[in-house]
């Protein structure tokens, strides 16, 4: 039987050349204006002609007091697109496909100078800043800063649009009551901790046509959190409102030590795609060939996102493959071939040099 891991999958229209994505890391290594650097042309470009599928880049920003740290990309104004434009030019010459994540570090604003914002006036920790909460115009600043961010991933040639909805993040904060004590028509139930992921969700919806994904943190780890049962909840919502896949993550809400092993979140993405009949993606701590293979092979998941095996080795697409003992195609390049072939390719595009 053919690997799995090496099948295209289409996505409302859009074919990736196979099953595994780079997971969303921050680098923190943009300008001061949230522009992207050289650091991420090499980065990401690495990545994408090591193999993988999809490559998302880091978070970027959608307001400039959303980043969780010093050197976040941006796509919080217009002038950050032409960088973003390169780097996606970059990542689709090497046959993968451009993933742009939209998100709001809220509380966990990772900078300081900035006021900090959240679904409530409580704290990440004890000795945290206690971040402002929001008011319903506020909040309709993010939903619009959303909308915008996705015209400006469009405009950069982006092919999937993430919503960032986890990790103890802004649009996490409103969905776990841990950190939503909102007595508005913003907190309390299921249905109005959720309205403003809705809301995020139409108005990247009105602007992108293409692949959505959500990610989710599946489960706060923590008695009151959300627990993948909610999660069937919002992800039947997410579904009805044009999302196409569920990219299943966990954790972040409190600070909590988790029991994390390889494969330790794949069951929820299992679970949301067995009960809601949508694609799922899973992630964390998935390290070799045969583990993703068996992930896809067992319909637990549709992709599978690498993080931290793919920092260390850009090429795991083909350590994968050789873990399963299956043959795939190689950057010409790096055949005895290579010469000949790629003077016959048309140069890249210049760009100039982006410092920081």
């Amino acid at each position: 039987m053919a690997a799995k891991l090496f099948e295209p999958i289409t996505i409302r229209g859009a074919e990736f050349r196979n099953r595994i994505a780079m997971s969303p890391m921050c680098m923190h290594s943009a300008d001061d204006d949230g522009r992207v650097t050289d650091f991420h042309m090499v980065h990401y470009g690495a990545r994408a002609l090591g193999g993988a599928g999809l490559v998302f880049l880091e978070t970027t920003a959608i307001l400039d007091n959303g980043l969780i740290g010093p050197g976040d990309i941006g796509i919080w104004e217009d002038g950050q697109v032409e960088g973003l434009s390169r780097l996606t030019k970059v990542i689709q010459r090497f046959g993968a496909k451009a993933g742009c994540q939209l998100g709001h570090a809220g509380r966990q604003l990772g900078i300081e100078g900035r006021p900090a914002i959240a679904p409530s006036a409580i704290p990440f920790t004890e000795t945290s800043r206690v971040p402002q909460a929001l008011t319903i115009d506020g909040i309709k600043e993010v939903v619009e800063a959303f909308r915008q961010g996705a015209r400006r991933a469009k405009e950069a040639g982006f092919d999937v649009v993430e919503v960032h909805t986890a990790h103890g993040y802004l649009l996490n904060e409103f969905l776990s009551p841990l950190a939503n004590h909102r007595t508005d028509e913003y907190g309390g139930s299921h249905e109005n901790r959720y309205r403003i992921v809705r809301e995020a969700i139409d108005a990247v919806r009105s602007e992108w046509d293409g692949p959505l994904f959500v990610r989710i943190s599946s489960t706060d780890y923590k008695e009151g959190g959300n627990t993948p049962e909610d999660f069937l909840i919002y992800g039947q919502w997410m579904k009805e409102q044009g999302v196409d896949l569920i990219d299943c993550s966990s954790g972040g809400i409190a600070m909590i030590k988790v029991n994390s092993f390889p494969g330790y979140q794949v069951p929820a993405a299992e679970l949301l795609r067995e009960k809601l009949g949508m694609m799922t993606g899973a992630v964390g701590l998935i390290e070799t060939g045969r583990q993703a293979e068996e992930i896809l092979q067992n319909g637990r998941a549709d992709i599978v996102l690498i993080g931290r095996e793919i920092l260390k080795d850009p090429f795991w697409a083909r350590t994968a493959a050789d873990d399963l003992k299956t043959p795939i195609a190689v950057p010409p390049q790096y055949t005895r071939y290579g010469s000949a072939w790629q003077r016959s390719q048309p140069a890249l595009p210049a760009a100039p040099l982006i410092v920081a």
